[in-house]
């Protein structure tokens, strides 16, 4: 018998639905895969080249859950496959778990296949693939029930699974079991941190229905990096064993998930994954409580539609930064590799670099210590050569006394009169002996004499030590070649203390070799202090007069000790004049002779005797010096191998992600 005209109506009525649905369906997997896929397969691709090395994160969902908490159930229902099972800890190493839906797997075997270690690739069956995961945990974690950090990629191509890439971690536990490490819970605890930490990261949280939610280690251990649970999402298994208070407790939302919460029941016996999902249906559909919990929030379905979404999210949301990162470090890296001293082939190369590094501390020199130019330390006062070498001079004027010394404790003249009475010979009267004069200018002289060593020996240390700090700053990337820098630059220093101190006992020999000066102060200075001789002299023989008095040049004086001196008392007085106007030009001639010798030396170092040392001392014994540096320094060596492998996975990375910014914004309208 035919159908009823109503229930034909119905019916026909059903389909048309049924067909435009599954139509409407077709064109979102459509878009889906022209839209969305691409994005994922770029962020994979990344993932595979390991860009987190160079500190770049991916966007990724990460599988966090207690022991027991049913991780492993929900990850087998996403991706319709079965996982290792067991005592304690089932998953020991991280799972990277990067599930596709293959549309031309219709009626053909999935495709399932492992990447672990370097570069190693199974494939497997689904029969099959839960003991190829255990064997590449024994091999990556050992045998036992160690945990390790390496993860392990299981790439799933199966129609119909969602086009998800998750990360499963070790579940928690507090305490360890027989055969694992006593700490194995902050081993499990410093993978979960380091995955769930960076903000690209969505905490996909697996809940008990069986325990109260804010007793879970995991909901502690994601609080602390999102506290507001902006990034979690919580997937509540077990809900047909404890299906009492379970509306509230995802409703009223004590543990703060921000991203809401699904629930699930988890598949039971031998149940196939289609009978699991029809059971879960019922379940939800006909139980008098779990019923009540809104259809979005319940379901494997809604479940991997949610995840879904939240990566698309995720992924469209860091990806643009993601390029940016990528652009930066990869110029970053070739910009420091290209300050690096190339590879070196030959002694020619060498003496190439060699001479590189002398022009460059040369410069530096230069512009330190004789243009007084800074700009290479600008705020490293130590580097402002011309300036410190100021200070030592003018310092050094200071420290010479402005005034001829004087003997401590003798009274006024008495030391030019002793002097006169020992030169004294057969002579005209009244005639200043030369001998007296160079007598006391030897002892004025002799007070000295150690201030200008102390200079140059100052500046001369200094120049050293500015030298071989710069020198080796400009050759920080041959330190095989440091100690013989070091040891021209000490030598070339000894030498020019050697030469300075020459140059201070010609000078004070020449102050004592003759009395002469061509200044006109010299006769200007002794002239006005004369002008006071007649007053003293006066006061010296009238015993009426007071025995004390002010004489320009000498301030107050006693004089009535000198009436007994009377016969030397004007030649002490001129002595003591011309000893004073001198004075100044000896001063004059010690700074400015010192401070033009020490300018010289300076300058010669830098624009000449550095470079003829440094090749002397590398560029001598049959190039002995220089062929060290054919020899790169480990530290070198391990850098430049770094930073091309880095330029390598960049631009590797760079290509991965080229063609796939015109897309995101795409993702938007999906």
């Amino acid at each position: 018998m035919g159908k009823p005209k109503a229930k034909r109506l119905k019916a026909s009525h059903h389909d048309s639905e049924d067909a435009a649905s599954g139509a409407a369906a077709s064109a979102i997997a459509e878009s889906y895969n022209e839209q969305i896929r691409p994005l994922l397969d770029a962020v994979d691709r990344l993932r595979h080249l390991k860009v987190t090395q160079e500190g770049i994160q991916l966007p990724t969902i990460v599988v966090v859950g207690d022991q027991s908490s049913g991780k492993s159930s929900v990850l087998e229902s996403l991706a319709g496959i079965s996982l290792p099972r067991g005592q304690g800890i089932c998953t020991r190493v991280p799972l990277v778990m990067r599930l596709k839906d293959d549309l031309s797997a219709e009626g053909s075997q999935p495709v399932l296949q492992l990447e672990y270690g370097s570069g190693r690739v199974v494939t497997t069956s689904e029969a099959k693939v839960a003991d190829a995961i255990d064997e590449a945990t024994a091999e990556i974690a050992g045998s036992g029930k160690g945990i390790s950090d390496a993860p392990i990629t299981l790439v799933v191509r199966k129609r119909g699974v969602p086009d998800l890439t998750l990360v499963d971690l070790p579940g928690i536990t507090r305490v360890p079991v027989k055969g694992q490490p006593d700490d194995i819970y902050d081993q499990v605890s410093r993978i979960i941190q380091e995955y769930i930490a960076p903000k690209e990261s969505i905490i996909l949280n697996v809940l008990s229905a069986t325990v109260d939610f804010p007793t879970c280690e995991s909901i502690r251990m994601s609080q602390q990096v999102d506290r507001n649970g902006e990034r979690t999402l919580a997937v509540v298994t077990k809900s047909d064993r404890a299906p009492e208070g379970l509306l509230d407790k995802v409703t009223m939302d004590d543990v703060n998930i921000g991203l809401g919460y699904v629930c699930v029941r988890n598949r039971v016996g031998d149940e196939t994954y289609d009978q699991a999902r029809a059971e879960e249906e019922r379940l939800f559909k006909k139980h008098p409580l779990l019923s009540k919990i809104d259809k979005s929030m319940v379901g494997i379905p809604v479940l991997a539609q949610r995840l879904m979404q939240i990566q698309a999210a995720i992924i469209a949301k860091c990806l643009p930064d993601i390029v940016k990162q990528i652009n930066d470090r990869l110029s970053r890296s070739s910009g420091e590799l290209e300050q690096m001293p190339p590879d070196l082939n030959n002694v020619a190369d060498a003496v190439r670099a060699f001479f590189h590094i002398v022009k460059r501390a040369c410069t530096s020199l230069e512009k330190i210590l004789v243009r007084g130019e800074f700009d290479e330390y600008p705020d490293d006062r130590h580097f402002h050569g011309t300036a410190r070498i100021a200070e030592m001079l003018n310092a050094y004027a200071k420290k010479l006394p402005a005034e001829c010394p004087r003997r401590g404790g003798d009274l006024f003249l008495m030391e030019e009169v002793h002097v006169l009475e020992e030169t004294t010979g057969i002579k005209l009267p009244d005639f200043l002996p030369r001998s007296a004069f160079l007598v006391m200018l030897k002892k004025k002289v002799e007070t000295v004499v150690q201030m200008p060593h102390d200079l140059v020996r100052e500046v001369w240390d200094y120049v050293e030590d500015l030298t071989v700090k710069i020198l080796l700053h400009h050759s920080e990337d041959f330190p095989q070649v440091q100690p013989s820098c070091r040891r021209a630059v000490q030598g070339l220093m000894d030498k020019a203390r050697a030469q300075s101190a020459r140059h201070v006992k010609e000078l004070i020999e020449m102050e004592l070799v003759a009395d002469y000066t061509s200044n006109p102060d010299y006769t200007k200075t002794w002239s006005e202090l004369m002008e006071g001789h007649g007053k003293f002299m006066e006061a010296v023989k009238d015993h009426s007069q007071p025995s004390a008095l002010t004489l320009k040049g000498f301030g107050r004086v006693e004089v009535a000790h000198m009436r007994i001196h009377d016969d030397l008392a004007g030649q002490a007085f001129d002595l003591r004049a011309r000893l004073a106007a001198y004075w100044r030009s000896i001063v004059l001639r010690l700074v400015d002779g010192l401070a033009l010798h020490v300018l010289r030396g300076v300058k010669r170092l830098a624009e000449d005797d550095l470079e003829v040392a440094l090749s002397d001392e590398l560029l001598g014994n049959k190039m002995a010096g220089v062929e060290r540096m054919l020899a790169s320094s480990p530290a070198t060596g391990s850098k430049r191998q770094r930073l091309k492998n880095s330029i390598v996975l960049l631009q590797q990375s760079k290509e991965a992600v080229a063609d796939i910014m015109d897309r995101i914004s795409a993702v938007g309208e999906v």
